[in-house]
């Protein structure tokens, strides 16, 4: 099923690499995707993990959803959450499944 913009984002989101464990690791991914957090992003390869996030499509045009990032964090705190780095989370947090109701 698709859930990405056009084809070319489809695959970059979801690329996989057979060499590296990691597609920041890999120089032909160029798009994370966080499916918890619907945030898309360009990789930095400047051999760590960081990207920048960007708000439409490279390839289409097409605007992008906006990150729920603040409001994970939100509905984690509401849960007495507040260090999900270190705090076990729901499953559905885990995902995109807390947005989507899945």
């Amino acid at each position: 099923m698709k859930k990405h913009c056009c084809d070319e984002m489809q695959s970059q989101a979801e690329f996989a690499c057979s060499v590296h464990d990691s597609a920041s690791d890999c120089p032909d991914a160029l798009v994370s995707y966080s499916d918890k957090f619907r945030e898309y992003g360009l990789f930095v390869h400047d051999g760590g993990t960081s990207s920048k996030a960007i708000g439409f499509c490279p390839w289409c045009g097409t605007k992008l959803p906006e990150s729920l990032r603040e409001q994970w964090f939100a509905e984690l705190a509401a849960l007495g959450i507040e260090d999900p780095w270190s705090q076990e989370i729901p499953v559905p947090f885990r995902t995109g499944a807390w947005y989507r109701g899945a």
